[in-house]
This record gives structure tokens, C-alpha cells and sequence, in this order.
């Protein structure tokens, strides 16, 4: 064994440690409080500790009728002032009433000024000015707090759109307003509102059933791990199980569809053809057709007679193909510690997804506040400027503009590092890629020098190494992290690829070229075929790097004519444990599935009274099908790692040795028996 790519290996830690200072360089200039707390008109945080707006956690907007949407009030900023509260308005009010009684009635007064600006406290200014300068809000309307910001409290009553039972409010400028003025904000909220006690309801369904779907998820392990032991006695009976029975079925489709042509045989407008009657957004009006049918029996005819050439013909691949799959069941008995791999995998994806995503948002959140001058007359030419909110109340643009405000607009900058954030974000999302394809990349080769290990074994399992599979982590991680970071890196670049493609494709949905659509489209798909197969090669060239420790052009270049030379046993085989795979997936998901519907739903009398009340019993039961499919699917992608690597050791197996006594074969004596005496006998030089 020796090095293999080190100039990979060198660019691949130089740009680790890029990474890890991208993400230092994101952390210093981030701030993800501008992600968790709304800020207000002045670039202030509502409820950051140790400021003046530390008890006052939600947002206030002066007019929301000025706001198209909820989401125009989430994502981007309303043209309206917007101030931090301790709590949302619980009652209509207007400036104008409130002013004119704050002599005799001031408890109005104290508690409308709390949604005016700070410090202002001036009932006599003028309402003319008031508004003008918005120090307070023309009106208020009862609202709730929901994403930390006041929304009007909408509800319906007797099929009519409320607010606080009133269907009409006055705008405290001078009109009187229907509350679906503020139908689409309303739309938009009562939806989100809904899908928040739905929310809060799973929440509760999963607190009290949480150890219950635990329980459910390590059933689910136990039966994958009975099914893959399984499959070293059923593999061959489940698959000509299911090869007969798809004929059966089929069969029995050839004799249904003859029934039916003889059945119509006499009855008027049955002869008629396709052609004649033409197209019927009814299909059943083609049912009433003999020629209908006789197309039916002529494909299925096909279909089988194809199905049972392909049996005869292939029939020894594919007793080699359920052989490979008996000894791959084997192997994982001899090297059980594989089959928790997978949880290494999962740790180190997850540990790439958490440092993508906290350094993305950094990264998102690194800009300085940006103020835009917030006028009321639309024909302010200063209108939506940038401003410095410290320097405004110097300049004309008050004097011109009567009314405007210097109001914080959003997070940005004009430095070099603020310029080039979209470069760090396509870094980040590069640098993610690349480390999760060679986390999988170093799992796939772990797992096959460990099932390599038991193949080349002269005795098994006398001659496995004492722990293959730690042995075999070692020697990737020493000898060929460059391999496995250039192969990650091929697919990583055609993933960027297809993101960008995809970004591309999503901002020119609303044009009407064709042609650019057209071409994207073909661009998608023919990256999407690209990456299937560097998916494919990187694998095969993973399983020849773990068995000859060669670099990963070299590796790729032989496990691809290996792979060529044998094409049509890599088809069987690949089908059929497809299939078997996705047997035991569905097999898993949906018995352990059941159980869990009939215990959620108190069927089973012994558990009726353990079985806890849930407001929606689908809540952890999609959980556990989910899960166990997942859980099915971990433990079956060790299997199939193990499989293909059996079989590429398999083919160099027949091509290196002859099954003389001076160059026998290793592989077992099951396979031994399959290929005959003419494969085994020695070859002629």
C-alpha cells in the first residue's frame, strides 16, 4: 500500500482549513439575531437583552394596511413605521378620539401612546403633524402576537370575515373600513394560524408518544437484522416466488383480455376500430372495442413470452445472482460490526449539514444595517435612497419631503467582504458537497476492503483479518483520502452544477421562451444521467481502490471494463437485489407499520390501556413507517455494498485464476457448483 492522489489529498485539507476560516470570517460578521428577532424602524432588535427594547419582543406596524401580505411583512419591509411592544393592541382606537379625550379620559391616552414612538408623550401637537411625522399610529386594531409580530386578530362569524366581532373599523383618517380590507393579510394569516395549532398538536402527539416510536424503530432494526440473515436460506425461493407469480398474473391477463374480445364477439359496434371512433375523453368507450382487447393480449403475450426467454437464457446469471446474495448474507454474519457503519455516516453528514447551515446563515446575516429614506409623498425624490439616520435630520430631504423618515430597510453593505457574500455562499455549498460525497465515498470503500477481506480469505472464516472493518477504515483514511476526495470532487462539481440549474430554472418559470426553458430542461436531465453514473463509477472504483489500493483513475478505469466485460451478470444482479432490497424495505415499513396503526389506534386488547390518547394517531405512525424504512434502508445499503463488492471480487476471481491447483479459485463452494466443471476447468494458455 502506498499514497495514492496526495495532490488531492493536499487540495482537499488546504481547503478543509479554507473552510474552517470561512466559517470563523461568517462568525465574527454574523449576527443570527437578525434571523430570530424582527428588528425595528432603527435597526434595533425587539427583545435583545441589556437595551431599551429588552421586555418589548414584538413588532408593531403603524399601518398594515400598507402591507400587501404577511409574508411581503416577514420576508421584506412594509412601508409603514414599525416599533417594538411589550404586547399587540387588544381594541380599536384612533388618534383622533384618543387625543380629543385625553383631558378627561387618560387611561386612553397612557395605554394608545405605548404604541406611539419613544419618548413621545405630546397629546396637543396637531393630528395634521402627528401623522405626518407618524409619531403615533393613526389607529390600532386587537391583534395577536404570531412570529413575533402583530397581526390582526381575524376570525369569522357566521361565515363573515371579524375582527374582534366587528366587520367595519375607522382608519383615523376620516373613513370608515370594511375589515376585507385586510382580507389577503387575513387569508394568509388564518392559514398560518391554522397550521400552528395543527403544529402545536403534532408537537403534543410526539411528546407523549416519543419512546413508543423508539420502540417501534428498534422493532424495525431487530426484523432487518432477521431479514438479512433470512436471506442466506430465502433468497432463491423469494425471487422465483416472485418470478411466478408475475408470470401467474400476467397469464392470467392474456385469458381475461380473451374472454373479453370473445365476450363482444357478435355485439353491434364492438368491430369497430380505434380509428374509427377516434379520440373519447372517456376511456371506457374503447373498452366496448374488441380491438381494445386484442392489443391487450398481444402485448402481454409479448411481455411473457420475453420474461420466459429471458428465464431460459439467463437462468445461470441469475442463480449466480441469488448465490452472490446468499454469500453476501454470510459475509455480514462473519463481519456483524458493518452493519453499524452506517451510524459513522450518518454522524459525519450531520456534523456537515449542522457547520453548512450555521455557517450559511452567518454568512446570510453578515450585513450592516441599510436605511432607505420612507417618505408618504410618492413624488419624493429621495424616496427609497439610502440614508445615515444619524446625519438626516441635517439634510433638506425633511424640508422637501415633509414627512419622510430615514427608516432601517434590510442587512447589507458596500464593503469587499459584504460584495462578495454570494461567492462565500456558493463556497459554502460547494465545500458541503464535496464533504458529504466523501463521507459516503469513505464509507463505501470502509465497507468493501472489509467484505474484499472476507472474499480473498483462502479459509473462511479461519483467514479474516481479527477486525476487518477498523482495519480497513484505517488503510482509507491513510492511504487513500486523496482517491476519495477526487472522486467526491467530480460529483460534487456536477451537483453544483444541478443546483444552479435548478436556481436558473426557478427564476426564468415566468418567461415565455420556450427555447430557454427547452434547453435548461435538457441541461437538467443530461446532468441528472451524469450524476447517476459518477454515482455508479465512483462506486465500483471505491470497492478496486479498497482491493488493490490504486489511484482512482486507475481503480475507475478497471472496475469500468470489469464491469463491461461482465455486462449482462451486473444487470441480473443488479436487478434482482433491487428487488429483494425493496422487498425487505416495504416487508420492514409496512409490518412494523401495522403494528403500530393497531397499537395507535388501541386494536390490540394486551396494549389498549398502555396505547396513549393522541389528537392525530398518523402523527407517529407515518413516523415509525417513515423511520423504519430508513432504519431498513441502512442496514440493506450495508448489504448491498457487500454484494457489489462480492461480485467485482467474484469477476476478478474468474479472470485472474483458473480453478487449477496453482491458481485456485477463492470464491465459495456454492458458486463453485453454479458455474459447472467447463468454467472451473484450467484455462489454455
Amino acid at each position: 500500500r502506498h499514497c495514492t492522489d496526495t495532490v488531492c489529498c493536499v487540495i482537499f485539507i488546504v481547503v478543509i482549513l479554507g473552510y474552517i476560516a470561512l466559517g470563523i470570517v461568517a462568525w465574527v460578521h454574523g449576527d443570527p439575531r437578525k434571523v430570530i428577532y424582527p428588528t425595528d424602524s432603527y435597526g434595533q432588535f425587539c427583545g435583545q437583552k441589556d437595551t431599551p427594547n429588552e421586555n418589548k419582543t414584538i413588532l408593531f406596524y403603524f399601518n398594515i394596511l400598507k402591507c400587501a401580505s404577511p409574508v411581503v411583512l416577514i420576508n421584506l419591509q412594509c412601508p409603514t413605521t414599525q416599533l417594538c411592544v411589550s404586547k399587540c393592541p387588544d381594541r380599536f382606537a384612533t388618534y383622533i378620539d384618543v387625543q380629543a379625550s385625553y383631558r378627561y379620559k387618560p387611561d386612553q391616552w397612557n395605554y394608545f401612546k405605548q404604541f406611539c414612538k419613544p419618548g413621545f408623550n405630546n397629546p396637543r401637537k396637531s393630528v395634521a403633524q402627528v401623522l405626518r411625522d407618524e409619531d403615533c399610529p393613526s389607529m390600532i386594531i386587537p391583534s395577536r402576537p404570531f412570529l413575533k409580530r402583530c397581526f390582526p386578530d381575524f376570525s369569522t362569524k357566521n361565515g363573515v370575515l371579524t375582527v374582534a366581532n366587528q366587520t367595519t373599523f375607522r382608519d383615523g383618517r376620516g373613513k370608515t373600513r370594511n375589515v376585507t380590507d385586510l382580507r389577503e393579510a387575513a387569508n394568509g394569516i388564518n392559514n398560518v394560524l391554522d397550521a400552528r395549532s395543527v403544529g402545536m398538536k403534532i408537537f403534543e402527539d410526539y411528546a407523549i408518544s416519543w419512546y413508543w416510536i423508539l420502540i417501534g424503530l428498534f422493532i424495525a432494526m431487530i426484523v432487518s437484522l432477521l431479514f438479512l440473515v433470512l436471506l442466506r436460506f430465502t433468497a432463491g425461493v423469494l425471487f422465483w416466488i416472485f418470478i411466478f407469480g408475475v408470470i401467474g398474473i400476467i397469464g392470467y391477463g392474456i385469458w381475461h383480455c380473451y374472454w373479453e374480445y370473445d365476450h363482444l364477439k357478435g355485439i353491434p359496434g364492438s368491430d369497430l376500430t380505434v380509428y374509427d371512433i377516434g379520440f373519447q375523453t372517456d376511456f371506457r368507450v374503447y373498452l366496448q372495442l374488441r380491438q381494445t382487447w386484442l392489443a391487450f393480449m398481444i402485448m402481454l403475450c409479448v411481455v411473457e413470452v420475453i420474461i420466459i426467454l429471458m428465464l431460459i437464457f439467463l437462468r445461470n446469471r441469475i442463480r449466480i445472482a441469488i448465490a452472490l446474495l446468499k454469500e453476501g448474507s454470510r459475509a455480514i454474519g462473519y463481519i456483524m460490526s458493518t452493519l453499524f457503519y452506517p451510524i459513522v455516516t450518518f454522524i459525519l453528514i450531520a456534523i456537515c449539514i449542522s457547520y453548512w447551515a450555521v455557517t450559511a446563515v452567518f454568512l446570510a446575516t453578515s450585513g450592516e444595517p441599510v436605511y432607505k429614506v420612507m417618505a408618504n409623498q410618492t413624488l419624493c425624490k429621495y424616496a427609497n435612497l439610502t440614508c445615515d439616520p444619524e446625519t438626516f435630520n441635517t439634510t433638506n430631504v425633511t424640508k422637501l419631503c415633509p414627512g419622510a423618515q430615514c427608516t432601517f430597510a434590510f442587512y447589507g453593505g458596500e464593503s469587499l467582504y459584504h460584495k462578495y457574500i454570494f461567492i462565500f455562499q456558493l463556497a459554502n455549498a460547494f465545500v458541503f458537497l464535496w464533504l458529504v460525497n466523501f463521507a459516503i465515498a469513505l464509507g463505501q470503500c470502509t465497507l468493501a476492503g472489509a467484505f474484499a477481506s472476507y472474499y480473498w480469505a483462502s479459509r473462511k472464516p479461519a483467514d479474516i483479518p481479527l477486525w476487518p472493518l477498523f482495519s480497513s477504515f484505517g488503510r482509507a483514511i491513510r492511504y487513500h483520502t486523496g482517491s476519495l476526495a477526487f472522486g467526491a470532487l467530480i460529483l460534487a462539481i456536477v451537483q453544483l452544477i444541478r443546483v444552479i440549474l435548478e436556481y436558473l430554472d426557478h427564476k426564468l418559470k415566468g418567461t415565455q421562451n420556450s427555447f430557454t426553458r427547452f434547453l435548461l430542461c435538457c441541461l437538467k436531465c443530461c446532468f441528472w444521467c451524469l450524476e447517476r453514473f459518477l454515482k455508479f463509477i465512483n462506486r465500483n472504483a471505491y470497492i478496486m481502490i479498497a482491493i488493490y489500493g490504486k489511484n482512482f483513475c486507475t481503480s475507475a478505469k478497471e472496475a469500468f471494463f470489469l464491469l463491461m466485460r461482465n455486462v449482462v451478470r451486473v444487470a441480473v444482479l443488479d436487478k434482482v437485489t433491487d428487488f429483494l432490497l425493496f422487498l425487505g424495505k416495504i416487508l420492514v415499513a409496512g409490518g412494523v407499520g401495522v403494528l403500530a396503526f393497531f397499537f395507535f389506534t388501541q386494536r390490540i386488547p394486551v396494549f389498549a390501556q398502555e396505547a396513549p390518547t393522541l389528537n392525530y394517531y398518523w402523527v407517529p405512525l407515518l413516523t415509525v413507517i417513515i423511520g423504519s424504512y430508513l432504519v431498513a434502508h441502512g442496514f440493506f445499503s450495508v448489504y448491498a455494498m457487500c454484494v457489489d463488492t462480492l461480485f467485482l471480487c467474484f469477476c476478478e476471481d474468474l479472470e485472474r485464476n483458473d480453478g487449477s491447483t496453482a491458481k485456485p479459485y477463492f470464491m465459495s463452494a456454492s458458486l463453485h457448483r453454479i458455474l459447472g466443471k467447463k468454467e472451473l476447468s484450467p484455462k489454455k494458455a
